[in-house]
């Protein structure tokens, strides 16, 4: 069999090109059955599809070259599909089965089953924080975001933590090593709570300031139930003229509602954080017995969640160093930061937050 054998095209309507692709198939149909050497295997290819002296290229010089332009496209396509059968009958006399390009043409099995990509969820720590900040971003406050690497002055001193206070001590701080040539209010830490981008963003901007701050923190905790070393908060500062205690009961009153809903009552407790004066704890009505009194709440139908307070005039007076609208006989603000772990167990009903850190799909694909 040689190149002669392939019919001239002197039509290139649908019927001469049936007749003549359907004659040039059956030759090579014809071809590969007779094989049965890999010597004849590879005579076959070289006949077909060599690139020089190949049948199939002899067929594109002559029939796609001598096509009128309205042809070219039909007798393109079905060029290609005579190559796919010619692979296909090399490839299952090599004994490697129908080329990818003949089974393509095949049609699709659509008895076979789909691929299903798995969809993601968020983190319950992730959510928690982002539902957090949606209820104080309805208030009208904006996100405020910082380092996690920080200097002692914006994570204890210019929170009124002066160098010696005790109030350090309930702070166990991981602080970077190789430090001792800087001044104590230099040297790096890694922040122990997310305050230190309220005296930022007072320095960036006057009066007045409404922000939350969600954020990862860090403190030398011993792991346990309740305690990790690596946790969350959310924060806020508000600051404005004539804000009063009524406005920071009024605000957390209206987010623990929205967190825990319409029936949830809050209380407060005096407290003291260095940065505020007067400081409060804040407590809600157990969500586990409706304020009767259960072994979640002790008892006592109220569980303590976050801290809160007036800001104390000792802030102002370090964010004033930078903006003299800071002057704390003008102007009056609040603070309050939470546990983001904390509020996550009592909505999800976690015992333990090292599950939260752990890792085990089992666990996460709950709140998928």
């Amino acid at each position: 069999m040689n190149n002669e054998d392939i019919p001239n095209l002197t039509a290139f309507d649908e019927a001469s090109l049936g007749e003549a692709f359907a004659t040039v198939e059956r030759q090579a149909r014809n071809a590969a059955a007779a094989l049965g050497t890999p010597e004849a295997v590879e005579a076959f290819r070289l006949e077909w599809l060599g690139r020089k002296q190949g049948r199939l290229n002899e067929v594109s010089s002559r029939w796609l070259k001598a096509a009128p332009v309205e042809s070219k496209k039909p007798l393109g396509l079905r060029f290609n599909a005579l190559k796919a059968v010619v692979e296909g009958l090399l490839d299952e006399a090599l004994g490697s089965g129908p080329s990818d390009a003949a089974l393509a043409a095949e049609a699709i099995d659509i008895t076979l089953p789909g691929t299903r990509r798995l969809t993601g969820a968020e983190h319950p720590i992730t959510k928690t924080l982002n539902e957090i900040t949606r209820v104080f971003a309805a208030l009208g406050y904006s996100v405020g975001v910082g380092p996690e690497v920080e200097t002692d002055f914006y994570n204890f001193e210019s929170m009124n933590f002066p160098p010696g206070h005790p109030a350090r001590d309930t702070q166990d701080t991981l602080v970077v090593a190789n430090q001792e040539r800087r001044s104590q209010r230099d040297r790096l830490l890694l922040r122990t709570h997310t305050s230190p981008v309220q005296m930022r963003t007072m320095e960036s901007q006057p009066p007045p300031v409404r922000i939350v701050i969600p954020g990862k923190v860090h403190r030398n905790d011993a792991q346990d139930a309740t305690h990790s070393p690596i946790f969350h908060q959310v924060e806020g500062l508000c600051v404005d003229t004539n804000i009063t205690f009524s406005d920071l009961k009024g605000t957390l009153d209206h987010a623990m509602k929205a967190l825990f809903g319409s029936a949830v009552k809050t209380r407060f407790f005096p407290s003291f954080f260095p940065f505020t004066e007067p400081s409060a704890d804040v407590q809600i009505s157990c969500i586990f017995c409706g304020g009767k009194g259960c072994r979640k709440c002790k008892n006592s139908g109220w569980i303590e969640l976050l801290g809160c307070g007036m800001v104390d005039p000792a802030v102002f007076a370090f964010a004033q160093e930078k903006q003299p609208a800071y002057d704390p006989k003008k102007i009056s603000g609040f603070a309050f930061g939470m546990g983001v772990e904390r509020i996550a167990m009592m909505k999800y009903g976690v015992s333990e937050i090292g599950q939260f850190y752990a890792g085990d799909m089992r666990f996460l694909g709950q709140f998928a």
